[in-house]
Protein backbone atom coordinates (compact mmCIF):
# COMPACT_ATOMS: atom_id res chain seq x y z
CA UNK A 1 0.00 0.00 0.00
CA UNK A 2 0.98 3.43 -0.84
CA UNK A 3 1.29 5.73 2.21
CA UNK A 4 -0.95 8.43 2.38
CA UNK A 5 -0.43 11.92 1.97
CA UNK A 6 -0.31 13.73 5.24
CA UNK A 7 -2.93 16.52 4.10
CA UNK A 8 -5.09 12.96 4.07
CA UNK A 9 -7.30 11.36 6.50
CA UNK A 10 -7.94 7.81 5.32
CA UNK A 11 -11.20 6.04 6.82
CA UNK A 12 -10.42 2.58 8.59
CA UNK A 13 -12.61 0.11 7.04
CA UNK A 14 -12.50 -3.26 5.28
CA UNK A 15 -11.09 -1.47 1.90
CA UNK A 16 -7.71 0.23 3.15
CA UNK A 17 -7.27 -3.09 5.47
CA UNK A 18 -7.78 -5.71 1.57
CA UNK A 19 -4.81 -3.00 0.20
CA UNK A 20 -2.69 -3.25 3.32
CA UNK A 21 -2.57 -7.01 3.84
CA UNK A 22 -1.00 -8.06 7.38
CA UNK A 23 2.74 -9.51 6.30
CA UNK A 24 2.00 -13.50 5.04
CA UNK A 25 2.83 -16.33 7.51
CA UNK A 26 3.75 -19.44 5.88
CA UNK A 27 1.44 -22.28 6.15
CA UNK A 28 4.10 -24.43 8.01
CA UNK A 29 5.20 -21.22 10.59
CA UNK A 30 6.12 -22.11 14.02
CA UNK A 31 5.16 -20.28 17.09
CA UNK A 32 8.43 -18.61 17.18
CA UNK A 33 8.32 -17.36 13.69
CA UNK A 34 4.48 -15.50 14.56
CA UNK A 35 6.34 -13.58 17.21
CA UNK A 36 7.03 -13.88 20.94
CA UNK A 37 5.16 -10.79 23.00
CA UNK A 38 6.01 -10.01 26.41
CA UNK A 39 3.02 -8.04 28.71
CA UNK A 40 4.58 -6.54 31.51
CA UNK A 41 2.15 -4.99 34.41
CA UNK A 42 -0.50 -5.78 36.79
CA UNK A 43 -0.67 -5.79 40.54
CA UNK A 44 -2.34 -7.08 43.12
CA UNK A 45 -5.71 -4.99 42.94
CA UNK A 46 -5.62 -5.30 39.29
CA UNK A 47 -4.14 -8.51 37.41
CA UNK A 48 -7.22 -8.70 34.93
CA UNK A 49 -5.85 -5.95 32.47
CA UNK A 50 -3.13 -8.78 31.75
CA UNK A 51 -5.20 -11.26 31.12
CA UNK A 52 -7.31 -9.46 28.42
CA UNK A 53 -4.01 -8.03 27.01
CA UNK A 54 -2.33 -11.82 26.97
CA UNK A 55 -5.11 -13.51 25.05
CA UNK A 56 -6.04 -10.41 22.94
CA UNK A 57 -2.44 -10.76 21.80
CA UNK A 58 -2.53 -14.34 20.92
CA UNK A 59 -6.15 -14.22 19.22
CA UNK A 60 -4.10 -11.84 16.86
CA UNK A 61 -1.78 -14.33 16.01
CA UNK A 62 1.20 -13.89 17.76
CA UNK A 63 3.25 -16.87 18.34
CA UNK A 64 3.85 -17.02 22.08
CA UNK A 65 2.61 -14.97 25.15
CA UNK A 66 4.84 -13.67 28.71
CA UNK A 67 3.39 -12.24 31.35
CA UNK A 68 5.60 -10.26 34.00
CA UNK A 69 3.62 -9.94 36.81
CA UNK A 70 4.04 -8.73 40.59
CA UNK A 71 5.01 -11.52 42.25
CA UNK A 72 2.10 -11.94 44.55
CA UNK A 73 -0.21 -12.61 41.66
CA UNK A 74 1.55 -14.88 39.53
CA UNK A 75 0.43 -18.34 40.52
CA UNK A 76 -2.82 -17.25 40.52
CA UNK A 77 -2.33 -15.53 36.89
CA UNK A 78 -0.73 -18.76 35.84
CA UNK A 79 -3.51 -21.11 36.25
CA UNK A 80 -5.90 -18.77 34.35
CA UNK A 81 -3.92 -18.17 31.37
CA UNK A 82 -2.27 -21.84 31.12
CA UNK A 83 -0.85 -20.48 27.52
CA UNK A 84 1.64 -18.03 29.20
CA UNK A 85 4.57 -18.38 31.08
CA UNK A 86 3.84 -16.15 33.44
CA UNK A 87 6.85 -14.02 35.34
CA UNK A 88 6.91 -13.18 38.86
CA UNK A 89 8.12 -9.92 39.24
CA UNK A 90 9.78 -8.36 42.74
CA UNK A 91 6.87 -6.26 43.89
CA UNK A 92 6.08 -2.97 46.90
CA UNK A 93 4.48 -3.83 49.89
CA UNK A 94 1.02 -2.40 48.13
CA UNK A 95 1.57 -5.00 45.26
CA UNK A 96 2.93 -2.63 42.64
CA UNK A 97 5.88 -3.62 40.41
CA UNK A 98 9.40 -2.68 41.80
CA UNK A 99 11.48 -0.47 39.97
CA UNK A 100 13.94 -3.45 40.21
CA UNK A 101 11.58 -4.99 38.65
CA UNK A 102 13.17 -4.05 35.10
CA UNK A 103 16.37 -5.92 36.14
CA UNK A 104 14.67 -9.52 36.42
CA UNK A 105 13.27 -8.94 32.79
CA UNK A 106 16.44 -8.18 31.11
CA UNK A 107 16.66 -11.23 29.20
CA UNK A 108 13.28 -11.20 27.98
CA UNK A 109 13.47 -7.77 27.23
CA UNK A 110 16.31 -8.97 24.40
CA UNK A 111 14.86 -11.76 23.10
CA UNK A 112 11.13 -10.06 22.57
CA UNK A 113 9.57 -9.15 19.62
CA UNK A 114 7.06 -6.97 21.05
CA UNK A 115 7.04 -5.57 24.40
CA UNK A 116 3.19 -4.05 25.67
CA UNK A 117 3.52 -2.29 29.19
CA UNK A 118 1.35 -0.81 31.86
CA UNK A 119 -1.68 -2.10 31.73
CA UNK A 120 -3.08 -2.91 35.41
CA UNK A 121 0.23 -0.67 36.38
CA UNK A 122 -0.29 2.36 38.57
CA UNK A 123 3.26 3.01 40.12
CA UNK A 124 5.13 5.02 37.64
CA UNK A 125 8.60 4.82 38.86
CA UNK A 126 8.14 1.07 37.78
CA UNK A 127 7.11 2.21 34.61
CA UNK A 128 9.95 4.17 33.91
CA UNK A 129 12.63 1.65 34.54
CA UNK A 130 10.96 -1.02 32.75
CA UNK A 131 10.72 1.33 29.58
CA UNK A 132 13.81 2.57 30.07
CA UNK A 133 15.47 -0.84 29.77
CA UNK A 134 13.37 -1.40 27.01
CA UNK A 135 14.73 1.60 24.94
CA UNK A 136 18.21 0.54 25.71
CA UNK A 137 18.27 -2.91 24.88
CA UNK A 138 19.28 -4.42 21.72
CA UNK A 139 17.52 -5.61 19.15
CA UNK A 140 14.27 -3.41 17.53
CA UNK A 141 11.35 -4.30 19.19
CA UNK A 142 8.15 -2.73 19.06
CA UNK A 143 6.97 -1.07 22.23
CA UNK A 144 3.34 -0.58 22.52
CA UNK A 145 2.70 2.04 26.10
CA UNK A 146 -1.06 1.76 27.86
CA UNK A 147 -2.17 2.92 30.95
CA UNK A 148 0.39 4.01 33.32
CA UNK A 149 3.09 3.37 30.58
CA UNK A 150 1.06 6.52 29.24
CA UNK A 151 1.84 8.89 32.30
CA UNK A 152 6.02 8.38 31.83
CA UNK A 153 5.73 10.09 28.62
CA UNK A 154 5.52 13.25 30.14
CA UNK A 155 9.15 12.56 31.69
CA UNK A 156 12.33 14.27 29.57
CA UNK A 157 14.32 11.33 29.93
CA UNK A 158 11.59 9.30 28.15
CA UNK A 159 11.35 11.55 25.87
CA UNK A 160 15.08 11.58 24.94
CA UNK A 161 15.33 8.02 24.76
CA UNK A 162 12.54 7.26 22.38
CA UNK A 163 14.41 9.97 20.13
CA UNK A 164 17.14 8.23 20.73
CA UNK A 165 16.79 4.66 20.53
CA UNK A 166 13.29 4.11 19.19
CA UNK A 167 11.79 6.44 17.02
CA UNK A 168 9.30 4.70 14.85
CA UNK A 169 8.74 1.86 16.94
CA UNK A 170 6.92 2.90 19.42
CA UNK A 171 2.80 2.99 19.99
CA UNK A 172 0.86 4.66 22.57
CA UNK A 173 -3.10 4.01 22.87
CA UNK A 174 -4.52 6.97 25.32
CA UNK A 175 -8.47 7.62 25.49
CA UNK A 176 -8.81 11.76 25.97
CA UNK A 177 -8.38 11.85 29.82
CA UNK A 178 -4.98 10.39 29.17
CA UNK A 179 -4.13 12.34 26.00
CA UNK A 180 -5.16 15.52 27.85
CA UNK A 181 -2.58 15.02 30.74
CA UNK A 182 -0.08 13.70 28.42
CA UNK A 183 -0.33 16.84 26.61
CA UNK A 184 -0.78 19.27 29.31
CA UNK A 185 -4.30 20.31 28.21
CA UNK A 186 -8.17 19.74 28.96
CA UNK A 187 -9.96 16.73 27.84
CA UNK A 188 -12.10 19.27 26.09
CA UNK A 189 -9.22 20.25 24.20
CA UNK A 190 -8.39 16.91 22.83
CA UNK A 191 -12.16 16.14 22.02
CA UNK A 192 -12.80 19.19 20.59
CA UNK A 193 -10.20 19.00 17.70
CA UNK A 194 -8.35 14.71 18.21
CA UNK A 195 -7.48 14.46 14.87
CA UNK A 196 -4.99 17.86 14.78
CA UNK A 197 -3.66 16.78 18.33
CA UNK A 198 -2.71 13.39 17.89
CA UNK A 199 -1.13 14.13 14.45
CA UNK A 200 1.37 17.27 16.92
CA UNK A 201 1.85 14.71 19.65
CA UNK A 202 2.72 11.77 17.40
CA UNK A 203 5.35 14.41 15.01
CA UNK A 204 6.92 15.83 18.09
CA UNK A 205 7.03 11.99 20.07
CA UNK A 206 8.14 10.56 16.81
CA UNK A 207 5.54 7.69 17.78
CA UNK A 208 2.42 5.92 16.16
CA UNK A 209 -0.12 7.53 18.83
CA UNK A 210 -4.19 5.55 19.22
CA UNK A 211 -6.01 8.49 20.38
CA UNK A 212 -8.94 5.94 21.33
CA UNK A 213 -12.68 7.50 21.47
CA UNK A 214 -15.92 7.84 20.02
CA UNK A 215 -14.37 8.53 16.57
CA UNK A 216 -10.05 6.68 17.28
CA UNK A 217 -7.77 8.55 15.39
CA UNK A 218 -4.95 7.11 14.33
CA UNK A 219 -1.54 9.68 13.52
CA UNK A 220 2.14 8.69 12.40
CA UNK A 221 5.29 10.78 12.80
CA UNK A 222 5.06 11.54 9.50
CA UNK A 223 1.97 12.68 9.45
CA UNK A 224 0.29 9.84 7.94
CA UNK A 225 -3.58 10.04 9.87
CA UNK A 226 -6.51 7.37 10.01
CA UNK A 227 -9.93 7.77 11.49
CA UNK A 228 -12.35 4.77 12.68
CA UNK A 229 -15.42 4.77 12.34
CA UNK A 230 -16.64 1.46 13.51
CA UNK A 231 -17.83 0.11 16.84
CA UNK A 232 -20.52 0.99 19.06
CA UNK A 233 -20.74 2.41 23.21
CA UNK A 234 -20.64 -1.21 24.12
CA UNK A 235 -16.75 -0.98 23.49
CA UNK A 236 -16.76 1.97 26.33
CA UNK A 237 -16.15 -1.02 29.01
CA UNK A 238 -13.82 -1.56 31.85
CA UNK A 239 -10.97 -3.89 30.03
CA UNK A 240 -11.84 -2.37 26.45
CA UNK A 241 -8.79 -0.90 26.04
CA UNK A 242 -6.63 -3.59 27.81
CA UNK A 243 -7.88 -5.75 24.81
CA UNK A 244 -6.79 -3.35 22.11
CA UNK A 245 -3.67 -3.13 23.38
CA UNK A 246 -3.04 -6.73 23.34
CA UNK A 247 -4.36 -6.66 19.95
CA UNK A 248 -2.00 -4.05 18.58
CA UNK A 249 1.02 -6.02 20.23
CA UNK A 250 -0.07 -9.06 18.78
CA UNK A 251 -0.05 -7.94 14.77
CA UNK A 252 3.22 -6.17 15.78
CA UNK A 253 5.08 -9.48 16.88
CA UNK A 254 3.35 -11.09 13.43
CA UNK A 255 6.07 -8.35 11.59
CA UNK A 256 3.10 -5.58 10.92
CA UNK A 257 4.74 -1.87 11.18
CA UNK A 258 3.81 0.15 13.99
CA UNK A 259 1.14 2.13 11.81
CA UNK A 260 -0.16 -1.51 10.48
CA UNK A 261 -0.39 -3.23 13.86
CA UNK A 262 -2.51 0.27 14.92
CA UNK A 263 -5.04 0.29 12.39
CA UNK A 264 -5.83 -3.54 11.94
CA UNK A 265 -5.93 -3.24 15.76
CA UNK A 266 -8.59 -0.51 15.96
CA UNK A 267 -10.17 -2.40 13.31
CA UNK A 268 -10.32 -5.64 14.80
CA UNK A 269 -11.68 -4.17 18.05
CA UNK A 270 -14.21 -2.11 16.90
CA UNK A 271 -15.64 -5.06 14.57
CA UNK A 272 -15.16 -7.21 17.21
CA UNK A 273 -17.53 -4.79 19.20
CA UNK A 274 -20.31 -4.79 16.44
CA UNK A 275 -19.98 -8.68 16.25
CA UNK A 276 -20.85 -9.03 19.75
CA UNK A 277 -23.53 -6.10 19.43
CA UNK A 278 -25.10 -8.64 16.68
CA UNK A 279 -25.37 -11.27 19.09
CA UNK A 280 -25.80 -10.02 22.38
CA UNK A 281 -26.82 -6.46 21.87
CA UNK A 282 -25.51 -3.20 22.37
CA UNK A 283 -25.01 -2.49 25.58
CA UNK A 284 -23.23 -5.82 28.48
CA UNK A 285 -21.13 -7.15 26.24
CA UNK A 286 -17.79 -7.72 28.28
CA UNK A 287 -13.92 -7.09 27.39
CA UNK A 288 -12.98 -10.54 28.10
CA UNK A 289 -15.56 -11.53 24.66
CA UNK A 290 -13.82 -9.39 22.42
CA UNK A 291 -11.07 -11.39 22.06
CA UNK A 292 -12.22 -14.53 20.86
CA UNK A 293 -14.06 -12.75 18.02
CA UNK A 294 -10.51 -11.80 16.20
CA UNK A 295 -9.67 -15.28 14.68
CA UNK A 296 -12.78 -15.12 12.53
CA UNK A 297 -12.53 -11.56 11.44
CA UNK A 298 -8.63 -12.05 10.22
CA UNK A 299 -10.10 -15.14 8.66
CA UNK A 300 -12.89 -13.27 6.79
CA UNK A 301 -9.31 -11.27 4.97
CA UNK A 302 -7.48 -14.85 4.14
CA UNK A 303 -9.98 -15.47 1.75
Amino acid sequence: MSKPKASRVVAIDRRLLRGWPLPELAANADKQARGDVLVVGGSRELPGPMLLAGEAALRAGAGRIQLGVARSIAVAVAAAFPEARVLGLPQKPNGELARNAAASLRKELGRCRTLLVGPGMRDEAAVLTVLLSALHSEGDHSIVLDAAALRVLRVARTRGALAQHAAGRVIATPHAGEMAELWGCTRELVEKDPLELAREAARKLRITLVLKGVRTVVATPGGDAFCNMNGNSGLATSGSGDTLSGLIAGLAARGAEPAQAAVWGVYLHSAAGDALKRKQGPLGYLARELAAEVPALLGRFAK
